[in-house]
């Protein structure tokens, strides 16, 4: 498995944005797939962004979001801009042994510890 960290997070205001980083162990990251997910208080985990062999938001994010790698630093980052309420959450670092990109949680097998996202209004 891969062991991931993430960082980032804080307080920010509605409109305002945030870049969160994921630095993951290993010599073979660039064959994995890095996935964002998030989780509100009281809602299940839900799918974000993933980049592998091909790059997939949720709608909501769209627009907004952006995900990059640098495969050189082994680095996952998750750009967020125009944040607002809603966004707000602990975001987790994911990563897949495949670079096929999927949206299930469940088919994720390494997480990091999470970084809090926290939208003002």
């Amino acid at each position: 498995q891969v062991q991931l960290v993430e960082s980032g997070g804080g307080l920010v205001q509605a409109g305002g944005s945030l870049r969160l980083s994921c630095a993951a162990s290993g010599r073979t990251f660039s064959n994995y797939a890095m996935g964002w997910f998030r989780q509100a208080p009281g809602k299940e985990r839900e799918f974000v962004a993933a980049i592998g062999l091909s790059i997939s938001y949720t709608d909501s994010v769209k627009g907004r979001f952006t995900i990059s790698r640098d495969n050189a630093k082994n680095t996952v980052y998750l750009q967020l801009s125009d944040l607002k309420p809603e966004d707000t959450a602990v975001y987790y670092c994911a990563a897949r042994s495949s670079a096929v990109v999927v949206t299930s949680a469940l088919r994720w097998g390494s997480w990091g510890q999470g970084t809090q996202v926290t939208v003002s209004s």
